[in-house]
């Protein structure tokens, strides 16, 4: 009996549930559907594969359900589009209903045909929807982009790469032993996911102001919501320099979106005379791990931005290192940053590596490190061959022998709002970092930043109006 009681309790819960859905659909014009956009952008998207899946939502507000009788894709590029109907594929759909104040998800990608440009080709369909007699619709828009795709390639003679199509990377790339690979201004290359480049011979990227050479992942569009995939770290592996390769230039180069940055090995050899490698108006940035790291290697950099590391952004191991004009300024965004922006190794008898090879030396000079997380690896730079000169720091300090004429504690007031994912790091006009830069200690490279302003006195790596006095 007790049993009984329950289920009859149950039963009269739900019925009176079931009582509140309304069931009727009306047939008013004036009820049709509303969406959540009326131009789905779909961005830069590579023929010849499959696109990122793009989303959007379909709201019933009327009081009663209704019936859309036709969605369907129309135009010419209609076929290179394909939707996904509240979890059902296809291209057209018929008598498809939404309850009363519910709504449903269309889903849409593309599959679009190589276009014979160097540069994107604009795409675009509708989607057409039927309800109650009067027709709505949804715009999509895409850019194609052909690209030239290499698989486990190897390099074993001088080669340039060139501006054009973007150069797709599966798997790896391989510098051998020997061979000069030259990446022209303008030249792209997109990295599939866990590619990477391994240089053993030598590697110059030899972007402009005007031309960058960009290496980044080859995702397309947004991660979620506004998080587009071009802030994203971890979508390729990065660049390794093995210890036999010397001689290498990134000059304005724009490297992102990597597992390990940039990596270069050394056997002690080289000086900033003769470095392993050198950055001129490049940028580094948006790494899982460190944007650079250097292992009994040496590194001359002037110009240079190292931002967004998961792990800190620059890691010196021994070597002999000279910085200039640089920005070092960590905003990564997904985890909590897990070391200092600039870290040292193999410093002294403290931290010998046991490879009998020279300790550490680095002369940084001109250069703001500012971000969130520690600065340095190590504060007190006592019995090291290490010297930061005018440099502004974010940490409160004093001056010794190896800090000289340095800023503490001030904000160099960049352009960068992380909260809305702007990761500009010029110089507002009253920062504190204009004018306080020592050009008699300056590298020749660094007379030019990277938008070709010549220096006039600013810290860091930009010398250039932000985009507020532009």
């Amino acid at each position: 009996m007790k049993f009984q009681k329950t289920f009859f309790f149950i039963f009269i819960i739900c019925a009176a549930l079931c009582s509140c859905i309304e069931d009727g659909f009306t047939t008013s014009p004036s009820d049709q559907p509303a969406f959540s956009t009326d131009t789905l952008k779909m961005g830069l998207l590579l023929t010849d594969e499959g696109s990122p899946t793009a989303k959007f939502i379909v709201y019933n507000r009327a009081s009663k359900g209704i019936s859309i009788s036709d969605i369907q894709l129309e135009g010419d590029n209609a076929p290179m589009f394909r939707l996904n109907v509240d979890g059902l594929s296809g291209r057209d759909f018929h008598n498809v209903e939404i309850r009363a104040k519910d709504s449903i998800f269309v889903m849409v990608d593309a599959l679009l045909p190589e276009n014979g440009s160097a540069l994107p080709v604009d795409v675009a369909a509708k989607i057409r929807f039927s309800t109650n007699g009067v027709e709505s619709h949804v715009v999509l828009t895409a850019q194609g982009q052909d690209v030239t795709r290499m698989r486990g390639t190897v390099i074993d003679c001088d080669t340039h790469l060139t501006a054009g199509k973007p150069y797709q990377i599966f798997d790896s790339l391989v510098v051998s032993a020997g061979a000069t690979l030259t990446l022209e201004p303008g030249t792209r290359l997109y990295f599939h996911d866990k590619a990477y480049m391994r240089v053993d011979g030598t590697l110059h990227s030899l972007g402009t102001a005007d031309a960058h050479v960009d290496m980044t992942g080859d995702r397309t569009g947004n991660v979620v919501g506004q998080i587009s995939f071009d802030i994203m770290s971890r979508q390729w592996g990065g660049v390794f320099f093995s210890s036999n390769s010397k001689g290498n230039i990134m000059e304005h180069t724009d490297l992102r979106n990597t597992t390990y940055g940039v990596t270069v090995a050394g056997d002690g050899t080289t000086t900033t005379e003769a470095p392993a490698l050198t950055l001129l108006n490049s940028r580094l940035h948006n790494s899982g791990d460190v944007v650079l790291h250097a292992t009994h290697a040496s590194i001359v950099a002037a110009g240079t931005e190292f931002a967004e590391g998961s792990y800190g952004l620059v890691a010196l191991n021994g070597g002999i290192h000279r910085f200039d004009h640089c920005t070092l300024a960590n905003n990564y965004l997904f985890t909590a940053i897990g070391g200092p922006a600039l870290q040292f190794g193999h410093l002294n008898a403290e931290s010998d590596d046991e490879s009998g090879l020279p300790y550490l030396k680095a002369d940084i000079t001109n250069t703001i490190l500012y971000g969130l997380g520690a600065e340095l690896s190590h504060g007190d730079l006592n019995d090291t061959e290490v010297y930061l000169r005018n440099c502004l720091l974010r940490s409160e300090g004093e001056d010794d022998e190896h800090f000289i004429k340095c800023i503490w504690g001030e904000d160099p007031l960049y352009y960068t709002v992380r909260a809305d994912y702007l990761f500009d790091y010029r110089l507002k006009a009253d920062s504190p970092a204009r004018g306080a830069a020592d050009e008699s200690i300056a590298l020749p490279q660094s007379a030019i930043d990277p938008y070709s302003t010549p220096r006039a006195g600013a810290l860091g790596a930009y010398e250039a109006s932000g985009p507020e006095e532009e």
